[in-house]
């Protein structure tokens, strides 16, 4: 089964033009793949998965390889996979937040608590 997050990384990773809305954004996917290409690093078998669909990005099954090799290691190791998404939630972030918009995460593994969130006031504000 493939996601979002796999495609974008495989399709980034094989040097496939990605159109993305800001710097911050692609930054966010480079990090993403070059987290890929050090977990890959010494594993001959992944590292030909990458090599091969960067050879021919425009390669659907040479994509569909890699994007499987992506999974698998997100599959293997759960505190990677953490690692991932949190990059992954940033460089959505940063394509959602461009222009002139306001984009608030609050991420709470446990008890959030209190918390306000609020823009553009004009006068005095009393909690």
């Amino acid at each position: 089964m493939t996601d979002p997050m796999t495609i974008a990384i495989a399709t980034a990773a094989a040097g496939k033009a990605v159109e993305l809305a800001g710097e911050p954004a692609r930054e966010a996917m480079a990090a993403l793949v070059r987290r890929f290409k050090e977990r890959f690093r010494g594993r001959p078998e992944d590292e030909q998965a990458l090599e091969r669909a960067a050879e021919d990005p425009g390669s659907p099954e040479r994509l569909e390889v890699l994007e499987g090799v992506i999974r698998r290691s997100l599959e293997e190791d759960p505190a990677f996979r953490d690692q991932v998404e949190d990059l992954w939630g940033r460089a959505r972030n940063d394509v959602r937040a461009g222009g002139n918009s306001n984009l608030n995460n609050v991420n709470a593994h446990g008890d959030l608590g209190k918390s306000v969130q609020i823009r553009d006031v004009r006068g005095g504000v009393h909690l």
